[in-house]
């Protein structure tokens, strides 16, 4: 059969295509983005280089998980909006089903010792994954004294202040962009690097190098789809509120993700710093270990690691159901959660990519995004702090001086064999360079062993 579209490829074949590519989406963005470069550009040679690294690009300097972002991207790019639909819901789907599957698990048998021995190990290994993440993206980003002195600042306005997360990523955009008009080289964005392969041309790709006809830019095209996916973001977020109060379970869990979806800079790690400043103390809908089981969770299926706010809304909406039934109240909470993190990603794509050849080659916009980037190196050392602390002690006390609160560790309360794991992790990561996914199986399974045996 005749494909409608002129590239040659047809509407079933990609869908083909993008499941597989969703279910092999490991291992983060970097991972994720790889994936997509491999089959999309190496092998299926549907897209050529440079249009892949430029849809790449746009994507970073959007809130929100860019693998998922570049997948909607491409997918409108080869087959319009149904085909940025079908890849963005396809890339989330298979993580959406596992965690789903693994939050029932979690409530049902948390207590079994085989199930609790699995997170224990899978907590010890995401502490150093956490920590190989703030190695990588310290690499990249921190070349410059200006944007080490940014993640220095960053570091110390989370970890002594407890500044919150927007207020982090709208100072460091804002010197950023003023850097960038400046014309100081300091600022200068480097590019993203996560996708880097042979040089295919865009002219012997299927799509070619021509702009297609729909992705021309149109005013009234972009008003009206923007206006649509406003609508079914924040209009269930709105009725939420008026229906049930701003203090229902759900309602706050609305806003809540709501809020984090429009300010959710810099990838999983700095948001979950957020997240876990948030959820965990001052909502109160978790405890700490609970945040990094959930994290456990999301190293471990595909789809992005943001899809660890699915877990959040889950046991938000299962310890304050109300008259429902808590598992039905967990499943819809993990449902609303996902739908205000996620629609916002097809919004910023169907709105904005017919105008994504005027973004080229602004200076202070990507002076912004370089500062944004070194700041959030500062929130993810934050983090992996935060995970150390909870990780490898059962205790911790805080101490005050005026606006500076310090949590330290009580070392006497040291877990020798969450140590061990996370040290064995760390080596497995960076002395012998394993991926993340057999590292997060190897402690997984030394945790279940040490708990039925201990």
């Amino acid at each position: 059969m005749t494909s409608p579209y002129p590239h040659g490829i047809s509407l079933g074949e990609a869908t083909r295509t993008w499941g597989r590519i969703a279910a092999l989406s490991f291992g983060g963005p970097a991972g994720q983005i790889a994936v997509m470069h491999r089959i999309l550009v190496e092998e299926k040679r549907w897209i050529g280089e440079t249009r892949f690294l430029h849809a790449l690009n746009y994507c970073m300097m959007l809130p929100g998980p860019e693998a998922q972002q570049l997948a909607i991207y491409l997918g409108w790019l080869l087959h319009r909006t149904r085909g940025g639909l079908i890849a963005g819901a396809l890339f989330v789907l298979p993580g959406f089903l596992a965690i789903l599957a693994l939050s029932f698990v979690y409530v049902l048998l948390g207590t079994v010792p085989l199930v609790t021995g699995l997170f224990f190990g899978l907590k010890a290994a995401v502490l150093a994954i956490v920590v190989q993440a703030v190695v990588r993206l310290g690499a990249r980003a921190l070349r410059q004294p200006v944007m080490r002195a940014i993640a220095v600042m960053a570091f110390l306005a989370i970890f002594l202040l407890d500044a919150p997360f927007p207020l982090i990523v709208l100072g460091a955009g804002l010197t950023g962009w003023l850097g960038g008009r400046s014309g100081n080289r300091a600022f200068a964005s480097s590019g993203h690097d996560d996708a880097r392969g042979s040089l295919f041309a865009d002219r012997h790709a299927a799509l070619g190098e021509a702009l297609p006809d729909h992705a021309r830019p149109g005013l009234r095209w972009s008003l009206g789809i923007g206006a649509t996916m406003l609508l079914l973001w924040l209009g269930p977020v709105a009725a939420l509120v008026l229906l049930l109060g701003p203090d229902n379970v759900f309602a706050r869990i609305a806003v809540f993700f709501a809020e984090l979806a429009m300010l959710s800079f810099g990838g999983a790690y700095a948001v979950l710093a957020y997240v876990a400043q948030e959820a965990v103390q001052t909502l109160g809908w978790l405890r700490p270990q609970e945040m990094l089981d959930g994290l456990a969770m999301a190293e471990t299926t595909p789809g992005p690691l943001i899809m660890v706010v699915q877990f959040v809304g889950f046991l938000a909406a299962f310890r304050h159901a109300g008259p429902l039934e808590p598992l039905l109240a967990a499943s819809l909470g993990a449902v609303l959660t996902c739908w205000v993190t996620f629609l916002p990603c097809f919004l910023w794509i169907f709105a904005g990519a017919p105008f994504i050849e005027r973004l080229r080659g602004h200076a202070a916009l990507s002076a912004a995004l370089t500062a944004i980037t070194a700041a959030v190196a500062g929130v993810i050392l934050d983090l992996a702090l935060w995970f150390a602390i909870h990780t490898l002690f059962g205790a911790v006390h805080t101490l005050r001086f005026g606006p500076i609160a310090l949590d330290l560790p009580i070392w006497s309360s040291l877990d020798p064999a969450a140590a061990a794991l996370a040290a064995g992790a760390a080596i497995g990561l960076f002395r012998f360079r394993l991926g993340v996914l057999p590292v997060l199986l190897g402690c997984a399974a030394v945790g279940a062993i040490y708990r039925l045996v201990g």
